[in-house]
């Protein structure tokens, strides 16, 4: 733990492993753990918590630098939320955990960044069910998992296993539902060969599907934007918006590729301020949107999913992952029928982090 103090101000992190309850694979490979830092900061006796995570191989900021910047945050936290953000363009999941912390500190509680009827346990949200890589027997237990749990909208990871064996996964789910009854989305995380990726997508068309995310690896901007114009059904761009910086960059990204949505990742994009520039300039595009986590403890997926809330899109948000890992805090979040909600009723326990509030 590393500790600096300011006049009126001492900022505080810390380095916390959390470990999945089952490996969990994606086209980039399996997941046994993840790394976060949690930042807090303490001011005339107040406490504020903010968390800063990061996906190896994927987060811009993944570099060797990473808790050098957070000392630094610490030691300049005196400049205050908005300098702070603007100084740390280049470490947009250290952005997300500034806003958060700054916003824990200022609010009734350490956990309410962003009251509403949900924080008051009166409204819920709509989210998908998460199916993540693996055999094909695992990946069809998750599937009836989900179903079973009430979800009406089912994402699906694809592109590590055989994709005849991936299809036939999806046709599973559609002999036994309609589009109508269950929504799926699939998410390629880039693993399409852009030379087959339009082949795919025609096959994949059968099954309905409401959209698939980021077919091919980023940055080839061309033939993003002829799959977009192409495909039977529409794309979401996800990993394509991470560490692009500035307004007038992504305007650029987004006019050139003109996808049918984006997806929205806090830790990745820069936080609260930078997911809503992306909303800003989507919207003036005619493109959808919606907001995930990037497997953040409940601490940040708390923040993100009251930040959602306020947002009021009637899509499905990607904010199901608190129940992935073993050792993470628990909180008032539940999922139910489809639906996460706050459970004013449940307590906050982070005392596994050693920090009792």
């Amino acid at each position: 733990m590393q500790i600096c103090v300011t006049k009126r101000m001492k900022a505080t992190y810390k380095k916390y492993i959390l470990n999945f309850k089952r490996p969990s694979g994606t086209s980039r490979g399996i997941m046994t753990e993840k790394e976060t830092w949690f930042l807090f900061l303490e001011e005339n006796g107040k406490i504020g918590i903010g968390e800063c995570g990061i996906l190896r191989t994927l987060s811009i900021d993944d570099r060797p630098d990473y808790e050098e910047k957070l000392q630094w945050v610490c030691q300049n936290i005196h400049l205050g939320k908005e300098k702070l953000w603007e100084a740390l363009m280049e470490f947009p999941s250290i952005q997300f955990g500034v806003e958060m912390a700054f916003l824990s500190l200022q609010s009734k509680t350490p956990f309410e960044l962003f009251p509403s009827e949900f924080t008051e346990g009166k409204k819920n949200m709509l989210i998908n069910g998460l199916v993540w890589m693996g055999e094909e027997q695992f990946m069809k237990t998750q599937i009836e998992e989900k179903l079973a749990q009430g979800f009406s909208c089912i994402k699906l990871k694809i592109g590590a296993i055989d994709f005849e064996k991936e299809l036939g996964l999806l046709r599973f789910i559609r002999q036994n539902f309609d589009a109508k009854t269950i929504e799926i989305r699939v998410d390629a995380n880039g693993a399409f060969d852009v030379n087959n990726a339009l082949d795919k997508l025609m096959q994949l068309n059968e099954f309905e599907l409401h959209s698939i995310e980021q077919p091919i690896k980023t940055n080839q901007i061309l033939e993003m934007k002829l799959l977009c114009q192409n495909s039977p059904f529409p794309i979401a761009l996800d990993e394509e918006l991470i560490g692009v910086f500035g307004i007038e960059n992504k305007k650029e990204l987004l006019a050139k590729i003109q996808p049918q949505y984006i997806i929205l990742k806090p830790s990745l994009i820069g936080g609260f301020k930078g997911t809503l520039e992306w909303i800003s300039i989507a919207k003036s595009l005619h493109i959808g949107w919606w907001i995930t986590s990037a497997l953040e403890s409940n601490i940040g997926l708390n923040a993100i999913t009251q930040f959602a809330f306020t947002l009021q899109n009637p899509m499905p948000q990607g904010l199901g992952t608190g129940g992935l890992y073993t050792n993470n805090c628990d909180c008032p979040l539940e999922i139910e029928n489809g639906h996460i909600q706050y459970n004013v009723s449940k307590n906050w326990d982070i005392s596994n982090l050693g920090i009792l509030l």
